[in-house]
């Protein structure tokens, strides 16, 4: 486990006698190398070796539990092929560190997740029998074939009973289970839906806010088959689970699927990966699609499971977008331009007067986010690391805060006029909140966000107000919601900003009654809006992946982003042998919000992103040159800092 791209390759060393028993393929070891004791993994034990030199001896057998198993190995060469990385790397996001304590443990007994009436779950009007072709894709998984689909859930649905279903569906036939979920929130909400129709001890969850020896006590039952059914974040797509039959993921879209440590895989690809080589079938599901998702319908590899258009109009709301329509604008000539119109008072008010909840969606948290130059609207600008400025209330004596370091500006003056003056350039849920209470007297006003999100609230006069993926479900659902200031989503610098948007209104819609309304103050006029107000997300996914084949972005084709200063870019590419249909674009500015590590800083030579781009064939080719390049300059000791990514989620 060295961790350099030159010496990404297994070493042969002998192993003595008297570790002889102990030291079987998948235990961890520790060997010496270049004077130094490191750790290892015994990948496979040979009574002769290609080496011509003299080998060393096996120091010492860390542990006896065979915790890398040979499907797991399999995943790890190919998760670091794909992503021209090193397999050291992929091996640390696999395999959790050891805790002596927990392997001494009595292994737990297995125990059965439960039976399931698969004629019964997949006819229920009111669940799966909505969707067509649902209960074909669960007889096929439980006859051990691999099907693949894309699930599109409707306005409402419970998608984790869902999976639920499909989970215990799956593990009849004593296979495997895998079921992927974006965050902590929505794993709580899968623990509770599998605890309502499990035994205790069944289904295993894994999250990296367990704790280590938490984390690895519940991984090792997983490898020693003490539970079938795994249920867990984007580190869980490695879990051993044996006899894998199905692999289930919520939300493939979601930005936590990315893993922010090398090789910087997606957890959507590493699922796949997995389940092509084990022979599992697949399930995506979420309100929203990717086109990542589409391009598998697209390409037959995967298909739709969808319900009738009738049904769908039966469980959508009535979603509008104030000034699309005459009418609207008649009664309200501001509809199209202020900030909450009068549809949304009228609406909201009604739904106050029948005791039922009403849902604010607002993309920004905080007071002021953003402010500007009150005379010139120059956004304001820390006078110490040029960070943007925030404002946490609205006292006139309120001081400025900078985004970046935290640091106040006690008298913040405009780069560009002089002004000391400062106007709001965006509004987050506090203010909002602050607002609405001013103009709902006496309504109980709540705020959510990702640190104070209730798992469901009651019944009852109230409004929600909360940032995007935050929403949390009501008793009886919402009788109406406002999607506020659209363009602070649609306006991300980032390729994926319609997607995601889009994603995110779905899913606080998908809260809301079906005799409910949705206002969304966004341009009428705009794609992603009419797709919204439709609730059509493969017609929008389908759009998205037409423009992204016409412009040449993944997943049409495959992308490399190469990330440090110009001279590290330019003396990686002079050792790479990239494919001959490869073409390069940039240097770029790093997208927002991206920064490389301190060791990569230089003021004289500044961050930058080069962009290759291949055809989806030479993807293989692309990762395998990039690989080599990096191995290159490490043999030669001249390894830059650099960041290397293949088909990065955020390309902005």
């Amino acid at each position: 486990m060295l961790g350099l791209a030159h010496l990404d390759r297994p070493f042969d060393y002998l192993v003595p006698a008297e570790l002889d028993e102990q030291a079987q393929p998948g235990v961890r070891v520790r060997v010496r190398f270049s004077g130094r004791l490191v750790d290892g993994f015994v990948l496979e034990r040979r009574e002769d070796t290609d080496h011509s030199g003299r080998l060393g001896w096996l120091d010492k057998v860390v542990s006896p539990e065979q915790v890398l198993t040979p499907r797991i190995a399999d995943l790890a060469e190919t998760v670091a092929a794909r992503y021209a990385g090193t397999r050291s790397d992929v091996l640390r996001l696999a395999i959790p560190p050891r805790h002596a304590r927990v392997e001494a443990e009595t292994p737990a007994e297995p125990i059965e997740p439960g039976r399931v009436d698969r004629a019964a779950i997949f006819a229920d009007p009111t669940g799966w029998g909505r969707y067509r072709h649902s209960a074909n894709f669960a007889d096929a998984v439980v006859a051990g074939r691999t099907p693949r689909a894309i699930w599109q859930a409707l306005p409402g649905e419970d998608w984790a009973a869902r999976f639920v279903d499909q989970a215990l569906a799956a593990a009849e036939p004593d296979r495997g289970v895998l079921v992927l979920v974006p965050d902590q929130y929505d794993l709580d909400r899968m623990v509770r839906a599998f605890a309502d129709r499990t035994t205790e001890g069944s289904v295993v969850a894994l999250a990296a806010g367990l704790g280590p020896t938490q984390r690895y006590r519940r991984w090792l039952s997983i490898l020693r088959g003490s539970a079938r059914i795994v249920i867990g974040t984007r580190s869980a797509v490695f879990a051993p689970v044996r006899d894998l039959g199905l692999i289930a993921m919520w939300d493939d879209g979601d930005e936590s699927w990315v893993e922010p440590r090398a090789p910087y895989p997606h957890a959507r690809e590493v699922a796949l990966l997995r389940a092509h080589a084990e022979g599992a079938a697949v399930l995506l599901g979420g309100f929203g699609r990717t086109a990542e998702a589409q391009a598998l319908v697209a390409t037959g590899w995967a298909h739709d499971l969808v319900a009738d258009r009738a049904v769908l109009r039966s469980a959508m709301p009535r979603i509008v977008a104030p000034g699309d329509s005459e009418r609207a604008l008649d009664r309200d000539p501001l509809a199209g331009a202020t900030r909450l119109p009068g549809i949304f008072f009228e609406t909201a008010r009604a739904a106050i007067a029948a005791d039922a909840p009403v849902l604010v969606q607002v993309p920004r948290r905080g007071y002021l986010p953003a402010v500007v130059c009150a005379v010139c609207r120059t956004p304001a600008r820390c006078r110490r690391c040029n960070g943007p400025l925030r404002l946490d209330s609205g006292d006139r004596d309120a001081t400025a805060v900078c985004r970046w370091c935290s640091q106040p500006e006690p008298r913040p003056r405009c780069g560009a006029c002089g002004s000391n003056r400062l106007r709001a350039a965006v509004i987050g849920n506090e203010r909002t909140a602050e607002e609405l209470g001013r103009a709902f007297p006496g309504v109980p006003i709540r705020r959510v966000t990702g640190d104070d999100r209730p798992d469901h609230l009651p019944a009852g006069a109230a409004l929600v107000v909360a940032t995007p993926g935050t929403e949390p479900p009501v008793t009886g659902g919402y009788a109406a919601a406002a999607l506020l200031d659209g363009w602070a989503l649609l306006g991300r610098a980032d390729l994926r900003a319609s997607e995601r948007a889009l994603a995110r209104w779905m899913s606080a819609a998908a809260l809301v009654r079906p005799n409910g309304t949705v206002v969304v103050m966004a341009d009428p006029g705009l794609p992603t809006t009419q797709h919204l107000i439709r609730w059509d997300p493969v017609g929008a996914a389908q759009a998205e992946l037409d423009q992204r084949a016409q412009l040449g972005f993944p997943p049409a084709v495959h992308l490399a982003a190469i990330d440090g200063s110009e001279g590290a870019i330019s003396a990686l590419l002079a050792v790479t042998d990239l494919p001959e249909a490869a073409t390069t674009l940039g240097p770029v500015p790093l997208p927002p919000g991206e920064r490389l590590p301190a060791s990569g800083d230089d003021p004289d030579d500044p961050a930058a992103r080069m962009l290759v781009r291949v055809p989806r064939a030479a993807g293989g080719a692309l990762a395998a040159s990039l690989a080599a390049g990096r191995s290159h300059l490490g043999a030669r000791h001249a390894s830059p800092p650099l960041r290397v990514g293949i088909d990065p989620h955020r390309i902005g």
